[in-house]
């Protein structure tokens, strides 16, 4: 028969390991934080999905996405890297106006002064078939006389003609 050693005849070494060992799992645990999967890094076509709303800061009227310079590789990667922390579209372009101004926009903000560019051109569409409508219909109508336009004063000679003429035209009646 096996008996049982009294709890005092565990060696004191022992029960201090097994003591060690309980607190480091405890301080594991607590340490612990949750895992976060590592967010997969931001492919080409998402990092050229908002490249292509900006404009680079050195070549004019150059998309961010197709620009070969330094400067916009640098600007890629920016973007790729806010991608990769979590920003949102907005909030990159957001980030690139506070630095750079509304000008590395690709579309003004709708907003201010910007506002001219979207009120402006369909204003001055409508203006200039208003324009076009009008001198069309003033092409196509004639014109009328007033009355004098157009008639000399007769002379004393076309007068005696105009008479003639009108009487030989009696005559041949």
């Amino acid at each position: 028969m096996i008996t049982k050693a009294p709890l005092s005849t565990l060696s004191r070494a022992a029960l201090f390991a097994l003591l060690i060992v309980a607190a480091a799992f405890v301080l594991l645990a607590w340490q612990a934080d949750t895992v976060h999967a590592q967010a997969p890094t931001p492919s080409d076509d998402e990092v050229n999905a908002i490249a292509r709303q900006l404009y680079c800061p050195v070549c004019e009227n150059t998309p961010l996405d197709v620009c070969p310079t330094e400067a916009c590789r640098q600007w890629r990667e920016l973007i790729r890297q806010k991608l990769a922390e979590g920003w949102t579209e907005e909030q990159i372009k957001q980030y690139f106006v506070e630095n750079y101004g509304a000008r590395v926009l690709a579309e003004p903000p709708r907003q201010g002064v910007f506002w001219l560019a979207y009120i402006v051109p369909p204003i001055a569409i409508l203006a200039g078939a208003f324009i076009l409508y009008r001198a069309l219909k003033a092409w196509n109508r004639p014109e009328a006389a007033a009355p004098g336009v157009g008639e000399s004063e007769a002379t004393p000679v076309q007068d005696e003609y105009m008479a003639r003429l009108e009487e030989e035209l009696r005559k041949r009646e």
